[in-house]
């Protein structure tokens, strides 16, 4: 009976999705903090049962590994569950400057869609330090969604690092500052950025050239698909403030175009929802596929 019922709360934990796992380690630490109320003696025992576990589960998993083919372990490694627990035990393959310059070129192009770009100076002492080049010129509000996309990338990476250091490549006026950008990272490199990833996996039904109206996380978005890239904006025309539910995809001089339906002004999908008639864009949002899933970053300041 016990066997059973502990097989259906696993079931009901994988239902529950990649979110459970992710606050394992937070809940693992509430329930230690809830031992001490028996004393330094409960706690003690309480965190040697924890390592315990941790052990057995560890030369478990280092003896599954060595059954495997290289290339079979290095996509296990692209799971982000499967990541983290290989990192919990020092099983992960690769050291921690290949593992954050592999998160850095996930994001790449998502960074390059705002005109930006990020180099990996060096990883020292549990410090990333990174150069940022470029970044959006038409639409600073998009600085909070690069800061989500990097340091999303990062962290989940390299869970292990300290904080987070940006210098810029070159000063420009037009640009926003490095220093602006994951200026949240600078002052506390342990605080909540202020947003949420949320799964969203129908994006991944968008047929080439869609555009589709969809909520997340309460808050009315559009996306759209270019080749294998998806693009998502809140559902706000830059110029004219209302819903963009009805807009279509064209293609013009090689770029990718959504036009209101309201007031027909333009933006290039491609480019960060930069406005093609006057100073008007788009907000975006980044999304990235975690865990395999296509998921949206929603600030805080925007959720519905």
């Amino acid at each position: 009976m016990a066997g059973a019922v502990t097989a259906g709360a696993a079931r009901d934990r994988d239902d529950a999705g990649e979110d459970h796992w992710r606050g394992a380690g937070e809940r693992i630490e509430t329930l230690l903090d809830a031992s001490s109320a028996g004393g330094v003696v409960a706690r003690e025992r309480a965190e040697l049962l924890v390592r315990e576990v941790v052990d057995l589960y560890g030369a478990g998993l280092r003896r599954i590994l060595d059954t495997l083919d290289p290339a079979t372990v290095e996509a296990l490694t692209r799971d982000d569950l499967v990541a983290s627990l290989l990192l919990v035990h020092g099983l992960h393959p690769h050291d921690l400057r290949t593992r954050v310059a592999g998160a850095l070129d996930s994001v790449r192009p998502y960074l390059g869609s705002h005109g930006g770009d990020v180099t990996l100076l060096d990883v020292a002492d549990g410090v990333v330090h990174l150069e940022l080049a470029g970044n959006c010129r038409s639409c600073p509000s998009s600085s909070v969604t690069l800061e989500l996309a990097v340091e999303e990338a990062v962290r989940a990476a390299a869970p292990e690092i300290e904080s987070i250091d940006v210098v810029a490549a070159r000063t420009d006026p037009g640009l926003i500052p490095a220093d602006t950008l994951l200026a949240r990272v600078h002052a506390d490199p342990g605080a909540p950025h202020g947003g949420s990833w949320i799964a969203t996996p129908e994006l991944g039904e968008l047929g080439p050239g869609e555009v589709g109206g969809f909520t997340v996380a309460g808050t009315a978005v559009i996306a759209c698909r270019v080749g294998d890239s998806v693009f998502v904006y809140l559902d706000r025309c830059g110029a004219c403030d209302r819903s963009l539910a009805g807009a279509t995809l064209h293609s013009a001089a090689g770029a990718a175009i959504l036009r209101c339906p309201l007031c027909h002004k333009r933006f290039d999908v491609v480019h960060a929802g930069a406005g093609l008639d006057g100073d008007a864009h788009l907000d975006p949002l980044p999304v990235l596929p975690r865990a395999g899933r296509l998921s949206v970053a929603v600030p805080a300041e925007v959720v519905g």
